[in-house]
């Protein structure tokens, strides 16, 4: 009977042991079926999000080369004005009609201009501003503070309140002399004080 039910216990156990090893089998192919659809999805996105990307990059282009070419449209006839008054320029005696023609192109710019949100950056009279100004030459004088602005040798520009190009300009400053006296004098003040 020993011997019996020893073959019985090695009988289940082996069934059992086959029995185990059906399902593991089973849910490993499940696990690459799912492997496999992860990956796909996986590759799919990529590609997805890369024609994204190429299309963006695409329609970026496409509105920069558009607005540029918008622009361009405006600046046209400035250009043809400027071409007809170089013209007009060669063969004429009226010195105060060929000025009087560029003051007029002159104006259609800064129509243009105004339209596109160019604006010109104001200097000559206000405080140097370091982030719209770059002083290239500074003037000693009594009749300005220092630090205002006494001369424009190029304008600056603003692009809807983003500066293009800062305003090159001409920023007063105290006389030597004057700033001597003055060191003198607060210095005399502060050992009287």
């Amino acid at each position: 009977m020993t011997e019996e039910t020893t073959n019985e216990n090695t009988t289940e156990t082996a069934s059992t042991a086959d029995s185990s090893e059906e399902p593991a089998e089973g849910s490993v192919e499940a696990l690459v079926q799912e492997r496999d659809k992860l990956k796909d999805q996986l590759l799919r996105t990529a590609a997805d999000f890369d024609n994204f990307r190429k299309r963006i990059k695409r329609d970026l282009d496409e509105v920069r080369r558009r607005a540029k070419e918008d622009a361009l449209r405006d600046v046209l006839p400035i250009i043809d004005n400027l071409e007809r008054a170089v013209s007009a320029s060669e063969s004429a005696t009226d010195i105060k009609a060929v000025s009087d023609g560029v003051k007029m192109v002159l104006r259609g710019f800064e129509e243009i201009s105004e339209r596109l949100g160019l604006e010109r950056v104001s200097s000559v009279g206000a405080q140097f501003d370091p982030n719209v100004h770059d002083a290239v030459q500074q003037v000693e004088t009594t009749e300005h503070d220092p630090g205002t602005i006494v001369a424009e040798v190029v304008p600056g520009y603003t692009l809807q309140g983003k500066l293009l190009r800062p305003a090159m300009v001409v920023v007063a400053r105290r006389p030597a002399d004057a700033a001597e006296s003055t060191a003198d004098g607060e210095s005399a003040a502060d050992e009287s004080g």
